[in-house]
């Protein structure tokens, strides 16, 4: 396709009001890009808009010229460059993006997409490189500006609105906060979203927006250990994802496994066999809660410990380690013969058989722990060193406890 074509095709589809083919024609992995590359060696602005420039109604001639800048450092593999490019292609869309209808989401998206992707190939080259590079943290601040266009609509119709864009956009910016860890930014993007009562309701947006919005939100109220919030967020993110979707689900997952075992709620083994890489981090960790393993649960810790601190799990997985402590405890009632007076110091020697080498004292602190938190009924006598259990439902079911997190 030559550029001449490119630009009678890009005023018909202007002219059509066609979302899904803007976002094609201006997609720089699109076949005629590299028709385009071929055309320009070595193109400059001011040569194509000397040339072409009103070919178009503005500013849809200065975007025709600044995709093919884009196409060129594209197919050159100059990352860099092709983020700087993109990014004015975006500004000079928002022009016309900002006084129309929604009819140019498809596009918007599209762009956006592009512009995260090429943020991310130019910071990763720039580090292999030893350079410092920005680009995604820009490239947050100019999605972001998209989401503020997209909240602003107030004169197109319901069914045209820009307003439509909004969660897709939301995903996008959480996205690339998430990636260059300024979390702390989503903060101002959410209250805005929660602060404008016109926003329609989530559930009648399309439903992959809806499944990376709450698994964000999710994320961030787990990172802010608002637990409840986030099982919540990630369950429903988890129910709504689509089957196809492999990774996605494993994403999720990741954190909504820590979450549910906190609660109580160990996953079963057919769901971990739908997901080896999760098995491989988790069985351990799973098994030994169900055995009272300390132990085993320890060692798990220390042998996935990077890869828990990359994932911001270690400390959700060593709070669940009381389950640990709670089964072996258990063991020790059942070898008593669910009696209701137990001596301190059974519970002490479970412990040291387990390897855990403490005092007694510090075994009394721990059973005194697991009554606090529900674990256990009943109470201490700390003159005897005598445990007294309830005579009925001595150890709770853990997923009965009322309010499983407040007392993390």
């Amino acid at each position: 396709m030559s550029f001449s074509n490119f630009l009678v095709q890009l005023g018909e589809t202007v002219q059509a009001e066609s979302g899904p083919n803007l976002a094609y024609l201006l997609r720089p992995t699109s076949p005629h890009g590299k028709d385009l590359v071929k055309e320009f060696r070595n193109p400059t602005r001011d040569f194509l808009i000397e040339r072409y420039g009103g070919s178009l109604e503005s500013p849809w001639d200065e975007i025709a010229v600044q995709y093919v800048l884009v196409t060129s450092h594209v197919a050159r593999k100059r990352a860099g460059e092709a983020f700087k490019e993109q990014s004015q292609l975006i500004s000079q869309f928002f022009r016309y993006f900002t006084s129309n209808t929604g009819w140019t989401l498809p596009a918007l998206f599209s762009m956006l997409r592009d512009l995260r992707d090429l943020a991310y190939d130019a910071d990763f080259h720039a580090k292999y490189n030893g350079q410092k590079s920005e680009c995604m943290e820009s490239a947050a601040g100019i999605v972001a500006k998209a989401f503020s266009n997209c909240m602003t609509d107030r004169t197109s119709s319901y069914n045209d609105s820009r307003r439509w864009g909004i969660y897709y956009v939301v995903g996008l910016v959480l996205k690339c906060y998430f990636r260059v860890k300024r979390i702390s930014l989503s903060k101002n993007i959410l209250r805005a979203l929660n602060a404008n009562p016109d926003v329609p309701a989530l559930s009648l947006y399309p439903r992959s927006h809806q499944v990376t919005y709450r698994y964000y939100l999710g994320m961030i109220s787990f990172l802010n250990e608002d637990y409840a919030k986030a099982e919540q967020e990630l369950t429903l993110a988890f129910y709504h994802c689509h089957c196809g979707a492999k990774i996605n689900q494993e994403r999720i997952l990741y954190c909504l496994i820590p979450l549910r075992i906190l609660r109580g709620h160990l996953p079963s083994q057919e769901l971990m066999q739908r997901f080896p890489v999760l098995n491989e981090l988790f069985a351990q960790f799973i098994s030994a809660i169900r055995v009272g393993d300390i132990s085993s649960y320890d060692a798990a810790l220390d042998k996935w410990e990077r890869k828990l601190v990359e994932l911001n799990l270690w400390l959700t997985l060593e709070k669940a380690r009381e389950l640990c402590i709670r089964g072996l405890f258990r063991r020790v009632w059942v070898a008593a013969e669910k009696g209701t007076r137990i001596p301190v110091s059974m519970f002490h020697c479970s412990l040291r058989i387990s390897g855990i080498n403490v005092a007694q004292d510090e075994a009394e602190c721990l059973v005194a722990n697991m009554i606090y938190k529900g674990y256990m009924r009943g109470y201490i006598s700390h003159e005897k060193q005598m445990v007294v259990l309830a005579s009925t439902n001595a150890f709770p079911r853990l997923a009965d406890r009322p309010a499983p997190y407040a007392l993390l």
